[in-house]
């Protein structure tokens, strides 16, 4: 199969995954191969920036080009999709004028180096509209691609609704014509897509003798308004009524698809949805697919897709062939010349896509999509490096990288380790709460479950004392108070410096510490001083060791009562403070609404979209 141009206006981006067949598996990548299409143009995709979303920019094996509305939010916009397999292009530019700017550049398109110019732009005088150049490009209403092959324009033009878009109407078509008018002087083959909101011809649109009857006027009359005289003067056997205008002289497009159907009656894109007119085939034929006359004979179909829903136009489709006849008369590979050199020869591919060919103005390069890491990976299990290492280190700096012990059960039990045998080596400096230190393990592998912690009775593998986990909230929200006095009156745990006795046995000495010497030798006398709540403290309570057995000792006399005024300012801090009312797709406030009407509902509260 050759290389299908798909041109489709889907009334906002997501609005086909409301229909079948897009909405039993919701992903662009499962639409493009559902319509077979290459290159898809999308017209109307009604987004912002903060609209795009990882699943219509990081499509996998296809790259995408945006161009959306400077000021209008959720208003027009234009996007263009190509499968990264089979075409590559070599420029991407936003507008028709050439008057905006790269991303992260000041330099207008057509100020930049020849080389990487697309060019065609309109020189002064070729627009004599009172509408600015920047203004005509402000809608996002255009994205333009450059093959080796040929320029590609998608494009959605100003619909007609009343008086006072007339003049950025007819400014944004003029436009148009003079850029597909320069390219083809250039030497360049063309191929211009998009919703075009022009009827070209009678056979374009349905009941059009009702509608001359009841509004007086003749066919001449209604192929002479300023849009239809442009198309029919663009196209090669468009109905031109009196002499061509200046600059207009000779037509430069081919309507591809009226090409492949020159008489079909009822052809329609386009239906009126507030009419119900799509059943009864009532509509106009708007969209097209347009070429020059250089590359007409590459075209092997062209057809619409009146079948498919999704909005209130179909897809419109041409195909290229697999081999074409360059102007020499030699027959070329089309995948040779839709991709940079060195990618094919001979219809062979040389060399993978890759990222490095992204041009500046793809979708993936923006800051929020580019180099973005997968979730997969954030969860893999990677090899437990050396604690001396310089890779433990987070970003080449002296600190340990403490997320890296919670993905990797290694890690944890290493510095676990570390942690125990360094307070042990050193007791006459104080264990750091900004240090933070890990426990050691349960003796398995597989993760406590959240609801049930407990002791951890390992011994880790210096020898230390076991190791206690957290059990309370409260634990979050008070700071930890170092304990003087060495390992044998605190151990740290993620910074909380929780109450020990353990059982120090060297050579010479076997020590043990009973549960009331530890009583009246520990500064700690108040729960709050070491960072969890008092009804916690039956469960924590210190562990008395001795170096034949471990049996813990009593529970502590009496709970304390937690201070509810300090504990509601812990909360508070835990949950950001005023709560931020939800927001709606629209940016707005949601509102909750009660319904007061007699009936089942009556009293039932809820929050309707706005």
């Amino acid at each position: 199969m050759g290389l299908r141009i798909t041109t489709w206006n889907v009334n906002g981006i997501k609005n086909p995954f409301g229909y079948q067949p897009w909405r039993e598996n919701r992903t662009f990548q499962s639409m493009f191969d559902k319509l077979e299409a290459d290159i898809v143009i999308m017209q109307e995709t009604k987004i912002q920036r903060k609209d795009l979303t990882d699943d219509m920019v990081l499509v996998p094996g296809w790259d995408v080009y945006f161009s959306l509305p400077k000021y209008k939010k959720g208003y027009s916009g234009v996007a263009i999709y190509t499968r990264s397999s089979k075409c590559c292009p070599i420029r991407a530019e936003e507008g028709i004028t050439g008057v905006l700017c790269p991303p992260n550049s000041s330099t207008k398109f057509r100020e930049l180096p020849t080389d990487q110019q697309i060019g065609g732009y309109p020189t002064p005088g070729q627009l004599s509209g009172s509408i600015d150049e920047p203004t005509l490009d402000s809608e996002g209403r255009c994205v333009i691609l450059e093959f080796p092959a040929f320029v590609l324009i998608g494009v959605y033009s100003p619909a007609t609704r009343d008086d006072t878009r007339a003049e950025f109407r007819q400014g944004f078509i003029d436009a148009m014509d003079v850029r597909v008018r320069n390219l083809v002087a250039m030497g360049k083959q063309v191929v211009l897509c998009g919703d075009l909101n022009i009827i070209r011809s009678e056979l374009d649109t349905a009941g059009l003798q009702d509608r001359l009857r009841k509004e007086g006027m003749t066919l001449d009359d209604f192929l002479s308004t300023p849009s239809r005289r442009f198309l029919n003067q663009f196209v090669f056997g468009g109905h031109v009524v009196r002499d061509r205008d200046e600059g207009r002289e000779e037509p430069v497009m081919w309507d591809i698809c009226r090409e492949f159907h020159p008489a079909r009656p009822g052809m329609y894109t386009c239906w009126e949805t507030r009419k119900n007119a799509r059943p009864g085939n009532y509509g106009s034929r708007i969209d097209y697919v347009l070429c020059s006359s250089g590359m007409k004979e590459w075209f092997i179909d062209s057809n619409i897709q009146e079948g498919l829903l999704g909005s209130d136009h179909c897809p419109v489709y041409a195909t290229l062939a697999d081999t074409v006849k360059s102007n020499g008369g030699v027959e070329i590979h089309m995948v040779d010349i839709m991709n940079p050199t060195s990618m094919f020869e001979n219809g062979q591919r040389l060399r993978e896509w890759s990222a490095k060919d992204l041009l500046p103005a793809s979708a993936k390069l923006i800051p929020e999509f580019d180099r973005r890491q997968s979730i997969r990976d954030m969860f893999s299990k990677k090899a437990a490096p050396s604690i001396d290492s310089p890779s433990h280190t987070d970003s080449g700096s002296n600190t340990p990288n403490p997320g890296a012990s919670f993905r990797d059960p290694s890690i944890r039990a290493s510095q676990a380790s570390v942690a125990s045998s360094s307070t042990s080596a050193s007791p006459e400096k104080p264990c750091s709460p900004s240090k933070r230190q890990i426990a050691p393990p349960p003796s398995s592998s597989r993760p406590q479950k959240k609801s049930k912690p407990a002791l951890s009775k390992e011994k880790s593998g210096s020898g230390s004392g076991p190791g206690l986990s957290q059990r309370s909230l409260m634990g979050f929200f008070k700071p930890a108070t170092p304990t003087p006095g060495g390992p044998d009156s605190s151990t740290t745990i993620e910074g909380l410096s929780l109450p020990a006795t353990t059982t120090t046995t060297t050579t010479t000495t076997t020590t043990t510490t009973t549960a009331e010497e530890e009583k009246n030798k520990s500064p700690v006398k108040n729960s709050k001083s070491v960072g969890f709540a008092d009804d916690d403290m039956e469960d924590d309570w210190p562990v008395t060791v001795s170096s034949s057995s471990t049996k813990p000792s009593s529970p502590p006399p009496q709970a304390k009562f937690i201070d509810p005024i300090e504990s509601k300012e812990s909360w508070s801090k835990l949950l950001g403070g005023k709560r931020i009312v939800p927001k709606c797709e629209h940016g707005d406030d949601c509102q909750t609404l009660t319904t007061k009407k007699a009936g089942i509902n009556c009293g039932k509260s809820c929050t309707p979209h706005q």
